[in-house]
């Protein structure tokens, strides 16, 4: 984000000032949405709920039997979607949270993939996953025609170029970036 200049006068010639009256009506504006959304996430009592197909479970079952990676990574990624489906990390995060080999990793997304647990869509050099909507579930029945937009992303510290950023993972599925001076 851009600084930001506060004064008196508006300044026309700096597209970054405003008055102390303007930015005191953004930070109010600001306030009330956060308060808006506190209050509307207390209001559900499924906020961290999903919803399952029950002719999943047979499913589930064998791909637990064929390959407990590739479940173990599936229930990764369904624990990381956001309200529509999706999650973007990458190999490297799969990896270090499991301990496991790149080549394990591809072999559990091909498996994933081929049997149509997830889908696999591009952006970039990332991988956005989308959990099959037909299995699991992360949102009102009404979203369910946008299963494929929108999505968490996940990324390694040891991903990143510069080395003093660190990268705290907390409980609530927020991921903040925090740079080291």
């Amino acid at each position: 984000m851009s600084e930001i200049f506060v004064g008196e006068d508006k300044d026309c010639k700096n597209v970054n000032f405003m008055t102390f009256d303007k930015r005191k009506s953004d930070i109010e504006k600001l306030e009330t949405l956060e308060e808006l959304k506190r209050r509307k996430e207390k209001q559900s009592p499924y906020e961290r709920w999903i919803q399952v197909n029950k002719d999943y479970y047979k499913a589930e079952d064998k791909l637990m039997a064929q390959s407990p990676i590739a479940y173990r990574i599936f229930k990764f990624l369904i624990n990381n979607m956001d309200g529509y489906n999706s999650v973007v990390c990458s190999y490297k995060v799969i990896q270090e949270y499991f301990n496991i080999s790149q080549v394990t990793v591809a072999r559990a997304i091909k498996l994933l993939k081929e049997k149509k647990y997830i889908e696999i869509y591009k952006s970039g050099t990332s991988n956005v996953y989308a959990i099959n909507k037909n299995i699991v579930w992360n949102s009102w029945g009404n979203n369910f025609k946008y299963a494929k937009f929108g999505a968490n992303i996940l990324l390694s510290e040891s991903e990143q170029e510069k080395k003093d950023i660190k990268i705290k993972h907390e409980k609530v599925k927020h991921i903040n970036i925090k740079k080291e001076l």
